[in-house]
């Protein structure tokens, strides 16, 4: 990937469980063991990952009964409520991602792997700005998903599930 669209960093003042825990308190809830446990999970590296992704990491926890799947699906909407984790609907499944402590940027979404490739750019940001300026709009993020086929799908000569469908029928 080229340096030039890199992803930077964001700091932040409390770590993601602390943020977490912050969000619970001001909900009434409490930080369980189990909760503890997922959140510890989820930010050990940053990667896009599914509700049955993050249940297979877990899966030696679950099978001691230290965290169970209702809870994890659970948690799983309240990280996103807190802002910590953002939902993405791609290729019919919900995909989360990091959002706290990690810097505005889109994506590349090939449709035949389902990879997603992060990206920065200065230049989309500049764009929306200038369309926010000419209708007045004030900015508080933006989401940009390009679609298509990444070099390897192409290379294999991988087809859209879209284009399958397609060339079936014709």
């Amino acid at each position: 990937m080229s340096r030039r669209y890199a992803l930077g960093s964001v700091r932040v003042s409390l770590s993601p469980l602390e943020r977490f825990s912050e969000f619970l308190r001001s909900r009434g809830k409490r930080l369980t063991s189990q909760r503890r446990l997922i959140v510890q999970q989820v930010f050990s590296h940053h990667d896009h990952f599914d509700a049955e992704e993050l249940l297979e990491h877990l899966q030696e926890l679950i099978a001691r009964r230290e965290v169970s799947r209702p809870t994890v699906y659970r948690t799983l909407g309240e990280l996103d409520e807190a802002g910590l984790l953002k939902k993405m609907t791609l290729g019919g499944r919900n995909v989360y991602e990091h959002d706290y402590g990690y810097p505005q940027h889109d994506h590349l979404y090939c449709q035949s792997c389902n990879r997603l490739i992060e990206f920065q750019s200065k230049e989309i940001a500049r764009l929306c700005a200038r369309v926010a300026e000419e209708y007045d709009f004030e900015i508080s993020s933006h989401r940009l998903f390009v679609t298509g086929r990444c070099a390897e799908c192409r290379r294999q000569g991988l087809l859209t599930p879209s284009s399958e469908s397609v060339k079936s029928r014709g």
